[in-house]
Order: structure tokens, then sequence, then C-alpha cells
């Protein structure tokens, strides 16, 4: 044996492995041992009562007889000739299947913590004689296999040869089938697909995998000691005081278990380095779902290269329907607290779902548990945000604070509502009347709310504050797919799509990473569609443009009958009426939109030939985000930029098709018309997206219940919805999202771009986003869970294309906000006033009280109105310019304050983007994507792993010699 050892050590120091993972527990005193910490989240990841529905009971060891005995007895699908002329249709017969009982007892498996058999038999007899999990549809007949997949059809779809060698090919990869009939319609058939444990194991280690087979170890030393007993006593403080109200304690979630555990590609080889406790929850409910979507796309229908998976049948109605049963009903007659959860769904509408918890955190292990990683990640990614606009939305808070309570002391406010005497230029030339600049008073107080001192600050805030987002985000991003082992993950190598196949069946190609050949789509063929779909792209942008010109011509025909109205109110406050009759006109006009740009946005990602499902949803999210984006912002553009910049001067006016004037600004600034655009816009479109999110699935799923109820359930008499089997009531639910998460992110993303590009006008846009986003959240939980089948739960590691997207918009920002303060906003003529022209030039700049006296009157030019009407009563009156006086030697002509102020905007422009974008840049470098503590232990585990890996081999195959009685001692081991 010293020679055993001594040539196991010359092995490990050949690998560089210098030291067991033994020595290094001993030596750095971890304890207790990780031989005795098995790792038992597999069979915690359940509550407490869902025994009978989510757990199989252990059965005795079947002997070798019966087990060889054991097999499949099925009926494969035969075509009966037509009964009648009418119904000249191939039928298939209804088949019954006998499932076999495991072919392999688990006496291979070391079990961590013995099953006590005595609990098991002592379940009550009612049980068998009621199985509650045959009444809720989540097993087969006889109420042991349970339902990994649903496929529906309809028994009239003429494609029953495609369906039979389908399904015939299924039971070949080793899935079990069994055929319902549907309690709703006649005409509806379901397949109920189970995966058993050795396709599950087959399948699980060609997917590579990745399950738990230690418990995780950490490395400790003197630091991490003292840091140790320091936290306890924090604990211990901390236990003391009150408890965050925003947390979701472990009693309410009693499923939410510490999974901290090493894993590793699964293999059938190594199967006893695994934990398996129970091979019932051994794999969860969304991993079997994935074997079997993972079956269900590779197994033929036809002889072809490209004649397989659910997707083309789908695609061809041989099926209407494939997804994975919900885990049976949401709501429970009994509280959750006394009786617990029935299941992981009525857990997740609980303490999660339900509005009663819109304060608490998302329990995000368990939504990625039953929905997948990739929704968790969008939820994790929602959560995000919201959590970080709460900061974004007490500074802008504050700013308008601040606004609101010195807007009666504001200096230019005073000015305007004191100007009883100041006479301005009649607003159209026929029909209005010279007015006076107090009339305007409200308008001007309300524009210092959202145009005074703290603009600036906000801007370049909310610029760092994108920047910090994403970047933490990397890093809350790196830590998930840590804890959810999505660190090693690859993307498999996608399918291709049946569309692209069709097209381009004829040229072939050897594809690189499998070499296998497939079809290929030739350069000239790719450019030539791109460059269709780009000019699609430009065609649809221009018709956005011819919208917002549309908008511009009413808003000029609006501002001129209302400053001619005889309706006092509307002609004194005829600014408010021009701008809010355009924003609603342009809210419609948007919406109506919205609706084409998704078709067209359809059509020319078809008419691009996509590859792979990927590319289609990156082709078509892009398109979707550039279409909506410029719906949204174009008119947004326009008033921040554009609006009273061309207007010309009284007696010399542009026209607009010679006959409308352009619109111009108020004395007070352009900044309430951006204000009141994307206040309009934002809120309102948030009030329909909420309700096409949440109220257009109920109302659908509403009127199918009404129609199953008028036709008397469509086939047997069924009197309660309760008595529906599970995968009846999941027919009746409405299906996701045909572009899966496409919708949800291009509702936040496009949010976030108003939050972010022109919040400089507009500081409540955080907090109208996180009241948005905490409702949004509860919203999107109920219809996830409540309202819409179960998606097949997919895997990712980002969120796309998306983060992208969110970086050219923090980019974006920065340029938009510099523009808005110095072009839009009053902020940068105000400061030349102050410095060069106001009663402060000489003394320094002290309080907008003392330094902007004057101010009004110095941005307002003189008009000699009898040029323009002979019979005025008045002789001079007073326009928004910076130009010469008429008695001048240069009448009309731009002063030297114009070219001051325009020359300070243009600085303050290079400035304010340099200096925002060098703090982004030294913000991103300071915060780096991964944390530090996280990297070290990756590579710590790794190595301990490896180790872990050696030594459970070594001792499986010692236990094997001890077995065989065999001796080796020139070989290892």
């Amino acid at each position: 044996m010293v020679h055993h050892s001594g040539s196991i050590q010359s092995f490990k120091q050949q690998k560089g492995m210098h030291t067991s993972i033994s020595e290094i527990l001993k030596e750095k005193s971890l304890k207790p041992s990780r031989r005795s910490l098995p790792c038992l989240a597999q069979s915690q990841t359940h509550p407490i009562n869902l025994n009978h529905f989510l757990s199989v009971p252990l059965t005795p060891e079947p002997n070798a007889e019966v087990e060889g005995l054991s097999q499949s007895i099925s009926n494969s699908c035969s075509l009966l000739p037509p009964q009648t002329a009418e119904d000249g249709k191939d039928q298939c017969v209804e088949e019954s299947e006998v499932t076999p009982c495991e072919t392999r007892a688990e006496e291979t498996f070391p079990l961590q913590k013995p099953v006590t058999r005595v609990k098991l038999e002592a379940r009550p007899n009612s049980i068998q004689r009621k199985n509650p999990a045959r009444s809720s549809g989540l097993f087969f007949r006889e109420g042991k296999k349970r339902i990994d997949y649903i496929l529906v059809y309809k028994k009239s779809s003429p494609q029953v040869e495609k369906r039979c060698t389908f399904e015939k090919n299924l039971r070949a990869e080793g899935l079990m089938l069994e055929k319902e009939p549907s309690l709703t319609n006649n005409d509806i058939m379901f397949v109920k697909v189970h995966a058993p444990w050795e396709t599950l194991c087959k399948y699980a280690e060609q997917m590579n995998i990745r399950m738990p087979f230690r418990k995780k170890c950490y490395f400790t030393d003197w630091k991490s000691k003292t840091l140790g007993r320091f936290h306890l006593r924090c604990r211990q403080i901390k236990s003391w005081l009150p408890r965050n109200p925003m947390k979701l304690d472990k009693e309410a979630l009693p499923d939410l278990e510490d999974t901290d555990c090493y894993t590793a590609p699964f293999s059938r080889a190594r199967m006893h380095h695994f934990t398996i406790n129970n091979r019932g929850t051994f794999f969860s409910n969304s991993t079997r779902s994935r074997i079997v979507h993972h079956v269900l796309q590779r197994t033929k229908y036809e002889e072809g290269k490209s004649k397989m998976g659910i997707i083309r049948l789908l695609g061809n109605n041989t099926y209407e329907a494939a997804f994975p049963p919900h885990e049976g009903g949401y709501k429970s007659r009994h509280p959750i607290k006394t009786h617990g959860a029935q299941n992981h769904r009525h857990l997740l509408y609980e303490r999660w779902a339900r509005w009663g918890i819109w304060y608490k955190y998302q329990p995000l292990d368990l939504i990625r548990r039953y929905f997948g990683e990739k929704i968790g990640l969008y939820f994790a990614w929602l959560g995000w945000y919201t959590g970080m606009l709460i900061p974004a939305a007490l500074v802008g808070v504050f700013v308008f604070l601040y606004g609101l309570f010195t807007m009666d002391s504001s200096q230019v406010s005073k000015e305007i509502c004191e100007a009883n005497t100041t006479i301005m230029c009649p607003m159209c030339e026929d029909t209005c009347e010279p007015w006076k600049l107090s009339d305007s008073c409200v308008y001007a107080k309300v524009t210092h709310l959202f145009d005074n001192g703290g603009t600036v600050f906000f801007a370049i805030f909310m610029a760092i504050w994108a920047t910090v987002f994403l970047e933490f985000w990397k890093r809350r991003r790196a830590e998930l797919t840590y804890d959810w082992d999505l660190i090693d993950w690859e993307e498999e190598e996608e399918e291709l799509r049946p569309q692209f196949e069709a097209k381009y069946s004829r040229v072939e190609r050897v594809n690189p990473i499998s070499g296998k050949p497939e079809p290929f789509q030739p350069f000239s063929d790719k450019l030539s569609r791109l460059m269709v779909s780009v000019s699609g792209i430009f065609f649809m942008i221009s018709l956005v443009l011819t919208a917002v010109f549309a908008v511009v011509v009413f808003r000029l025909i609006a501002m001129e009958k209302f400053a001619s109205l005889n309706w006092y109110f509307v002609k004194k406050n005829w600014q408010f009426a021009t701008s809010g009759t355009g924003v609603c006109i342009n809210f419609m006009i948007i919406m109506s939109l919205n609706v084409v740009y998704e078709k067209v946005a359809y059509l020319l990602t078809n008419l691009e030939h996509p590859r792979t499902d990927s590319e289609w949803e990156n082709s078509f999210s892009l398109k979707m985000f550039l279409f909506q984006f410029v719906n949204l912002n174009s008119s947004t553009f326009y008033i921040a930029f554009f609006l009273g910049r061309f207007a010309g001067r009284p007696g010399k006016y542009n026209k607009l098709f010679n006959r409308w004037r352009l619109e111009e600004c108020h004395p007070s600034g352009c900044l309430i018309d951006l204000c009141l655009q994307m206040g309009v816009i934002m809120f309102f479109k948030q009030i329909w997206n909420n309700f096409m999110e949440l109220g257009y699935p109920l109302l659908q799923n509403w009127w199918s219940r009404r129609k199953m109820k008028k036709r008397g359930g469509g086939g047997q008499n069924v009197e309660n919805k309760a008595q529906l089997p599970q995968w009846d009531k999941d027919w009746n639910l409405q299906p996701m999202n045909a572009h899966g998460l496409v919708d949800e992110y291009l509702e936040m993303v496009l949010q976030f771009g108003f939050t972010t590009i022109f919040v400089a006008a507009f500081p409540l846009a955080p907090l109208l986003a996180l009241l948005n986003n905490i409702i949004e959240i509860r919203l999107d939980a109920y219809k996830f869970v409540t309202q819409w089948r179960r998606p097949m739960p997919a895997r990712a590691t980002d969120i796309g294309i998306w983060h992208g997207i969110l970086e050219g918009i923090g980019v974006l920002a920065v340029i938009t906000n510099a523009f808005v303060i110095a072009i839009t906003s009053d902020y940068i003529p105000r400061f030349v006033y102050a410095f060069k022209y106001g009663p402060c030039r000489d003394k320094g700049y002290h309080h907008d009280d003392e330094c902007l006296q004057g101010y009004m009157n110095s941005s307002l030019s003189v008009f000699d109105i009898r040029e323009m009407k002979n019979d005025s009563q008045f002789r001079y009156c007073r326009y928004r310019d910076y130009r010469a006086p008429p008695w001048s030697s240069g009448p009309y002509e731009f002063t030297l304050q114009f070219w001051h102020v325009l020359a300070a905007r243009l600085a303050f422009i290079i400035v304010f983007e340099h200096l925002v974008y060098g703090i982004k840049s030294f913000i991103a470098y300071l915060i780096p994507d991964m944390p530090k503590g996280l990297c070290d232990r990756m590579r710590r585990e790794k190595y301990l792993m490896q180790e872990m890996m050696y030594e459970a081999e070594l001792e499986h195959l010692q236990k094997e010699r001890k077995k065989n009685g065999r001796r080796y001692h020139h070989e290892w081991p």
C-alpha cells in the first residue's frame, strides 16, 4: 500500500496537483468536511407539502427477470380507410401505451441521505384510491409518470401520416406518449409526453447539462476567519433590528433553499459522482421540459434533411400547439401560510404575482427554476432597472421641488408677471391683436418648474446614472450567471430556420462548426436582400417624418385659430391649447403607426431570410426599436431643436406654403412645450401598454371561456372549470407572444430612452418610469403565471442585443441633453446676461434676483408695428430675439449679445459632452464587469472541482477493486 500511495502521489505531481483536496481541507481547517455535506438542493426544490404532486416515490428494486421482460407495449399508428366519401381523410387510431417500469435500480448511486421506507409506506390508502396527481392532469393515467410536454392536434387535420411518423420516431428516441381527448372540444386531441430516466440521462449527457455533485466548500484564512466573526456579530445585531419589509423570508418561500453545490456536465459513465437522492426530482421540471423540447426539435417526420422538428410541424398545422404544462392551479382554497403551497405555480402567484406584495423583492431563483434562465434574466434586469430608478426619481423630484419652491421668487417670472405695459407683437397678421406679456404669467411660472438652476446638474447626474446602471448590471449579470451555473454554458448550435432551408436548399456548404453540409446563402443574394430591407427602413422613417410634418401643420393652424378665438380663456392660454391638442393628435398617430411598423418589420425580416432563429430575433428587434424610437421621438426632436428657430421676425416672418406663419417660442422659452410633449406621451403610452399586456389577454381568455360555456363544452359536459385536467386548462390560455420577450424588452428600452435622452426637460420622467415599472413587474408576473401558457424554459447568459442598444441610448442621451440645455433651455442666455450684461457684470456672479434684473427687457427686441398694421393703436411691440431696434443705423440686425449667446451655447455643448463622456469612461474603467471576489471564487472552485473529481474517481476505482478482489501494485490507482 505504501508503494501504491507513492504512485498516486507521483501521478498527481506529474499532473500538476501537488496536494490533494483532503490535505487542503486539513491544512486550511475547512470544516465541516465536504464529504459530510452532500448537496441536498435537488431534493429540496419543492415546498414541503408537494409530495403528492412533485415527487415520485421510490419503488422497490426490480429483479433482473422482471427488468428483462418489461417493455413498452404500444399500438403504432395505423391508417384506416375512409368510412364515408365525405370524410375521405386518413385517420390515426388512438394509441394506448403501457409504459415500462424503470430499467435500472438506484443501488449504484450513493444516497447521501437514506430514504425511510416506513414514511413512504405509511401514506394513507386514500391516496391510492383517489390519486390527486391523476385528477390534476400532471401525470399519465397510471398516476406515476410525469407529463413533461403537451402536443395538441386536431382530429380533422389532414397531416395524419406526418404525425404518426413523428410520434413513432419519438418512441424510438425513448419518449413515452399517451393520448387524451379534450373535454371542451371534440376535435382536439392531446398527446402527453414523458421522458423516462434513461432518456433523460442520455440527452442530459448529449446536451452537457450541468448537475450538482458536491457541496461547495470555501477557502478560509485568518482574514476570512476574522471577517467571519465580524459578520457573525453584525448578523446578531441585525437580528435585533426590524426586518427589511422588502425581503422575502424563508418561511414565506420554503422553496428558496441555498443550492450551493459544485456542478459538472452530466455523464452516465460517472453517474456515481452525482448526488442522486431521488430520480424523480434529480432533474428539475424545467430541465425535463428542455430535454424533451430538444428531442422534439430533432426528430424526423419524413425522409429528408430538413424534415424534422416540432417547429415545422406547427408551421404546417400538423400540430396546433406544443408547450410544457403548468404545475397545477395557481389558487387554493386554503391560505398558504397555514397549508403551504400546492405547487410552484401557486407559490409564484402568492409570493410574486399578487398585487399585495408589490414592494417585495422578486424570487428570482424560483422564477428561473419555473420559467428558465432567459425569462429569469429578463425579470432580473427589470428589477435591477427599477431599483436603480429610485435614486434617479428622488433627484428628479428634488429638482422639481426646487423649481416649485423658487417659482414665485424667480426674477424671470416676476418680470413677466409684472410686465403690464409690455406689448407683445400679435401671433397672426390679419385677425390677431397685440397682447400683454403679463397675460402669460402662469405659463412662465410653469416653465420655471422645469427650467431652473438644477437642470444642468440633473442632466449630468442622469448621464452618469445611465453608465453606472449599465456597469453595475454587468456585475449583477455575472453574479446571476454564476449562481445559475451559466458561466461555462455555451449556446447549442442552432438549427436552420425552415424558410432558410426551403429557399437555399440547392446550394450547400460545409458548416465549419458541425462539419456537415447545409444550405448556403450567397453573398450577392444576402447583400441585395439587405439593401431592400434598408430601403424599406428608410421609407418607413420617411413616413414618420411625414406624420410629424402633418402634426406641425396642425399646430400652425391651431395656433392661429386659438390666438384669434373669441373665447377669452382659450385666447389667454393659446400656448397650452396649441401644445396640448398637438400632443394628443401626435399620440394617436404614434399608436396607429406602431401597428403598421410591427407588420412591416416582420415582413422585412422574413425578406432577409435569416439563417437561425436568434438571427431573426436580433434583426426583428433592431427594426422594431428603430421604427418605434423614431416614431416616438421624432416630434420630440422637432420641439426640442426646431421649434421657434426659423420663425423669422415681425414684418418678415417665414411662412409655410406662403400661408401659415411658423410657430415661435414663448418669451420664457420652449422647454415647457418639450416637457408637455414628453409627459403626455409617456403617461398615456404606459397606460396603453399596461392595458394591452394584461387587459387584452384577460379579454381573450374570458371570450374563450364564454364560447366554451356557450357550446356546452364542445364535447363532454364539464360542470366546473376546476374539474378540467391541466392540459385542457393550459390549452384555453393564451400562448406567449410569437416574438418571445421582444415586446417586453422593447417597451422598457423605449422607456429608458425617454428617461435619459430628454430628461433635462422633464425631471419627473424617472419617477413616472419607476411607478410604471412597479406596476409592470406585477403585471408581467400575473400574465406569465395566470394568463399565458407555460413557455419553454430557455437558457441565456445575457439580455442579447438590447444591452448594445442601451449603451447606444446612453451615448445619445449625453448629446441630446447638452443640446437641450444649450439650445432649448434659457439657461445659457440667462448665464450670459448675468455675467456680461446684467447689473453684476462688474461685481461678479451673486444671486439670480440681483444679477438677472432686466433680463426680460434685454431678451426682447422692438418692432415698429405700423410697418405691418397702420390702424393699430400701439406704435411699438416686443418679440423674442436679439435684434437692433428700428431706429438704429442697422434696423433688425443681430446684436452683439446674440453672437455672445451663440458662442456660449456652442462652448457649453463641447465642454458638457467632453466632461460627461470623460466621467462616464472613468466610471466604466473603475467598475469591473465582474467582481474580484467572484473571479477568485470561480478560479478556486474550478481547482477544487478538479480535485474532487479526481478523488471521487479514485475512491470509486478503489471500491471496485475491493469488490472484485484484485490488486495492482505497479499501476495507477
